[in-house]
């Protein structure tokens, strides 16, 4: 069976992973620094501006927490993870949730800026920068946890709000590990405030903290995984490219877009017909998925038709670095069949 979905792990995060084994050092330490830093460089923010953390979820919450989000009204799209809801709702924020724009992933800014929200969550689905250019809105966190490595009028993503948040999950663009997140800010006041909450050990105060640390040996891996991201981001790019040139109708950045530069995260297949290309690639021994589902959907789904209507025609193909040429071509003869 060929995946969905395949980390690239090969011997560079196998010797990272030995070397920290080796080491007798294995909780947060020397590689968690050195990789927060590294991160930092590749998206062009300056040393000590990255807090790493044990999944992009405690990134989501510490950003709703730093920004004070308890009891304030905060944004967010129903298509997309549940971790914004659950962040919100353990930060006892005040959720509102809007639907996303026609014939795209991304929240309906539109509707958002309408809204007088005190905070709003933007995600980048599947890896399609939301163009945030003439966005009012103060307070943005970026969930860029699909989307590492895209650009917005030739900034990263991340760089764009006042927090960005990234993922590490073994799905994702790269991984340390299996888990694993990162938090950013160009402010250095809030990063030293999460780096302080993460540091909840034997503290002479009375503060409140959690452990959301992340450990050496997910670090050692991510940055062998963060050296290879220009490779694995190129590779993508090659297969996303071999589905568009066959004429499958791909979930893109709009042809009036320039600034955006997506990274191809997902293939989003539009079909009037997604289970049969689902049946029909499983009998080749093939995996794709509906990326998100309708149960998947938070909020009242009778606010937000776009968000159901995308889960009704949406077929997720296999894109990663390690999928070869020959199963792209199965898959675009099989869809053809259809």
């Amino acid at each position: 069976m060929i995946p969905h979905n395949k980390p690239t792990i090969g011997k560079e995060e196998e010797e990272s992973a030995i070397r920290v084994l080796n080491s007798a050092w294995l909780s947060q330490g020397e590689e968690v620094l050195s990789f927060e830093n590294e991160f930092c460089k590749y998206l062009g923010l300056p040393e000590g501006h990255a807090v790493a953390l044990s999944n992009a979820t405690s990134s989501l919450y510490l950003s709703l927490w730093v920004l004070n989000a308890n009891n304030k009204k905060i944004i967010f799209p129903g298509y997309a993870c549940s971790a914004l809801s659950n962040a919100t709702s353990m930060i006892g924020g005040n959720e509102k949730i809007l639907d996303i724009a026609e014939n795209s992933p991304n929240l309906n800014l539109k509707m958002a800026e309408k809204e007088n929200a005190d905070i709003i969550i933007v995600p980048h689905m599947y890896g399609i920068p939301t163009d945030l250019k003439n966005f009012k809105q103060l307070k943005i966190i970026e969930d860029c946890a699909q989307s590492l490595g895209a650009e917005i009028d030739g900034k990263k993503v991340g760089l764009h709000g006042i927090t960005g948040v990234f993922s590490f999950y073994a799905t994702k663009i790269i991984t340390s590990g299996g888990q694993g997140g990162m938090f950013v800010s160009k402010d250095k006041i809030l990063v030293d405030k999460v780096r302080d909450y993460r540091e909840f050990d034997q503290r002479h105060d009375r503060e409140k903290r959690f452990n959301f640390q992340m450990t050496d040996l997910q670090a050692a891996i991510g940055r062998s995984q963060l050296k290879k991201l220009p490779s694995f981001l190129l590779r993508r790019e090659e297969i996303f490219s071999k589905y568009k040139n066959a004429g499958l109708n791909l979930l893109d950045v709009p042809l009036n877009k320039n600034n955006l530069k997506p990274v191809r995260y997902r293939a989003i297949l539009k079909t009037d017909s997604p289970k049969k290309i689902i049946d029909l690639l499983d009998q080749v021994g093939v995996k794709s998925i509906i990326p998100t589902e309708d149960w998947e959907v938070t909020g009242n789904t009778d606010e937000l038709s776009n968000s159901m209507k995308l889960t009704k025609e949406t077929v997720s193909l296999p894109i990663y670095p390690s999928l070869s040429n020959e199963d792209v071509d199965l898959i675009i003869s099989t869809i053809a069949k259809k």
